[in-house]
């Protein structure tokens, strides 16, 4: 099938699913962010696999998985995984994922990840609003794309207001949110020393391996971005930790108690 009819199948699938509901956020959830799902009141859920324009994962601390529900009292479609450039050297493995939602009326993509710190100031286990990226692999979801429609404005890809929204509901709880310009490398390797040297100096203060990808497709589709990070450690070079898949999963996972009550506090505060 077309990439168009695999998005209209699974849009159909989805109001099968779903009924009347068609929730106007969706949360994409990164590493040590699966604590968001498990606290989806009156879930259902739905495999990518029933999804044909969704992606098949292959990585650790990706379920596949798609739950619609509530959560802090907002209706919600929370996706349990996303497919990473690494995995085969393409940019655009969320592309159907992301042009479904559109098509099914999500308005606002709240991205989570797992990322290294960059900055001094930012210690493992806290959390950081991204205020912009930097796509060091100068790869996009869009090559292809025929159009005018592809040259997308990014100036304000990570919605302002709704950062500001972000902080706000933050500092209320309590919870210290820093924000700062996430960069991209593709992975799947760590970055070395320099690199992190050289992404410090274009002035980043997180590093990934995802994320991006999936806010360009979204700008694309006319959705609003919100990104949310959990520092799992400080990047190569800055500490003597030595930097492991398992490692970022374990920080992760002990971070992830706090990056659900940000999640709670901004799901309840943001106006689209």
């Amino acid at each position: 099938m077309s990439a168009e009819s695999d998005i209209a199948t699974s849009c159909n699938h989805l109001a099968e699913r779903l009924g009347a509901r068609r929730p106007e956020i969706a949360i994409l959830l990164g590493s040590g962010w699966g604590a968001v799902a498990d606290q989806v009141q009156g879930a259902v859920d739905i495999a990518y696999t029933d999804l044909p324009a969704f992606p098949r994962l292959g990585v650790g601390g990706h379920a596949g998985l798609l739950r619609a529900g509530t959560l802090a009292g907002r209706p919600v479609l929370v996706l349990a995984g996303r497919k990473h450039a690494y995995e085969t050297g393409d940019a655009d493995g969320m592309k159907g994922a992301i042009r479904t939602l559109a098509a099914f009326g999500v308005k606002l993509l709240v991205q989570t990840n797992a990322a290294g710190s960059a900055d001094t100031d930012m210690k493992p286990g806290e959390l950081m609003l991204i205020s912009d990226h930097l796509n060091l692999s100068q790869r996009s979801p869009l090559f292809g794309e025929a159009g005018d429609s592809r040259f997308v404005d990014m100036s304000a890809a990570y919605d302002p207001a709704l950062r500001q929204q972000a902080q706000a509901a933050a500092a209320a709880q309590g919870i210290t949110l820093h924000e700062g310009v996430y960069a991209w490398f593709v992975g799947p390797q760590f970055e070395t020393p320099a690199e992190i040297r050289m992404a410090r100096t274009l002035g980043a203060q997180a590093v990934g391996m995802s994320t991006v990808p999936e806010t360009i497709l979204a700008r694309h589709a006319g959705i609003k971005v919100l990104g949310l990070s959990l520092l799992t450690n400080m990047a190569a070079g800055m500490d003597a930790q030595a930097l492991s898949h398992a490692h970022t999963l374990a920080t992760a996972k002990a971070g992830e108690a706090q990056a659900l009550r940000l999640m709670q506090a901004v799901l309840a505060a943001v106006q689209i």
